[in-house]
């Protein structure tokens, strides 16, 4: 009632909104811009959780709700929401909702649109939308709830959500190999999903550079990568070309799943598509290998200023894209440095620019930032592909859709 109240009165006096969740966003959206003529509305006081259904597998939640705390409270009931990013100690679910966030495991749940029920939303006028449904199955009425998921808080700012659950597995695994090629990699996939089936939950890829970047500026969060390091021709441990974490899951028991997991593997090495694996042997370790992959952009950020991208492209054009940006990358700013990494199970990879050594790397970045965007996502587009996978594009308006979905608000039971 109180965000009705002030998309209201800001209606009234046409004063621009920008709702904003937990801030951790990638793209802007959800920063005011210069004029000084905007609201930011803040949800993080709509932090309650409102209700758990174990037998529905579903649970409702006000939008300022903090990822982890929705974690949190369905595995109290020994269940699962499987949503997981590495801001998820601060993010917020209306946002990882508004953003259509994607994270870590969408090879095997989805992003943030698939583990969504039902929203409760204000619309641009201040009406109040009540779509706050836990069904699977609904076919009487438009879907607005998806056309809400990813507007970024042009078409309205959720309030609450209906979230899909799961039954809390039993077991989980991780696995971190090396292989030589990108090709490798993605047959190393082929043959995880294969074998691997339901249990493969996330795989993630990371190239020898972001994974040296870790081990210089996080060594205490990169004590993983070690397991895979070998000496080059000076004795220097380097990564490998390209690292696999392989994260599974089960409803069996460890020893199950760890067999399963070393069958994959075991074929893997005799088909020539990696070189080495290390599997978690404990909680610790599993742990271990996933802040490896997910204090990348915490080095990064360490190293200095990037050109970031979250290019999309079907798994299997990944080679062709890797080949052409980094070709025409070199060409037009040679020496420059690639950052790559992310989820090769979906086809969405972090490939963020650097300048080359003793560039300044903002002179860089405000000088050639357009131009390296231009070529990456030419490129993404040309094979099929997208210029943002999962961080969206920043809230741009969308007035047409804004006067759509209040429109069709009107006759959705």
């Amino acid at each position: 009632d109180e965000v009705a109240a002030v998309v209201r009165l800001c209606a009234e006096h046409g004063t621009s909104i920008v709702p904003q969740g937990g801030n951790t966003s990638l793209v802007g959206g959800a920063v005011p811009d210069e004029s000084g003529q905007q609201i930011v509305l803040s949800l993080q006081r709509l932090n309650h959780v409102l209700d758990i259904d174990p037998l529905n597998l579903s649970m409702t939640v006000q939008a300022g709700c903090v990822l982890a705390q929705v974690q949190d409270a369905a595995n109290a009931e020994g269940l699962l929401f499987p949503l997981s990013l590495a801001s998820e100690g601060s993010c917020t679910i209306g946002g990882n909702l508004a953003t259509n966030a994607g994270g870590t495991h969408v090879l095997r749940y989805g992003t943030a649109r698939e583990l969504c029920l039902g929203l409760e939303a204000v619309t641009a006028q201040g009406d109040i939308w009540n779509g706050l449904k836990s069904l699977r199955k609904d076919n009487t009425g438009y879907d607005l709830r998806d056309l809400l998921i990813g507007s970024e808080g042009t078409l309205g700012i959720i309030t609450q959500a209906s979230l899909r659950l799961y039954p809390k597995p039993a077991s989980r695994l991780a696995a971190l190999v090396a292989c030589d090629t990108i090709d490798q990699a993605l047959s190393l996939l082929t043959l995880a999903r294969r074998t691997l089936d339901a249990s493969l939950c996330g795989f993630e890829a990371m190239q020898a550079y972001p994974i040296a970047l870790t081990l210089r500026h996080k060594p205490e969060q990169a004590k993983a990568a070690r397991a895979l390091l070998r000496a080059n021709a000076s004795g220097q441990d380097i990564p490998p070309e390209w690292s696999v974490l392989i994260d599974t899951s089960s409803p069996h028991n460890q020893a199950s799943l760890q067999a399963q997991l070393e069958d994959t593997l075991s074929q893997a090495l005799q088909a020539g598509l990696i070189q080495q694996a290390s599997i978690a042997q404990s909680e610790a370790q599993y742990r271990e290998m996933w802040a490896l992959r997910e204090t990348i952009p915490l080095a990064e950020k360490v190293e200095g200023q990037m050109v970031k991208h979250d290019i999309g492209v079907p798994t299997s054009c990944i080679p062709a894209f890797l080949a052409q940006a980094e070709q025409a990358l070199s060409k037009a700013f040679p020496g420059c440095r690639v950052v790559c990494f992310g989820h090769l199970g979906d086809g969405n990879l972090h490939f963020n620019v650097q300048s080359p050594a003793g560039i300044d790397d903002q002179a860089f970045l405000l000088q050639h930032e357009h131009a390296v965007n231009t070529i990456v996502y030419d490129i993404a587009v040309s094979l099929g592909g997208t210029i943002s996978a999962e961080h969206g594009g920043g809230g741009q308006p969308a007035l047409n859709a804004i006067l759509c979905i209040e429109e069709l608000a009107k006759f959705s039971p």
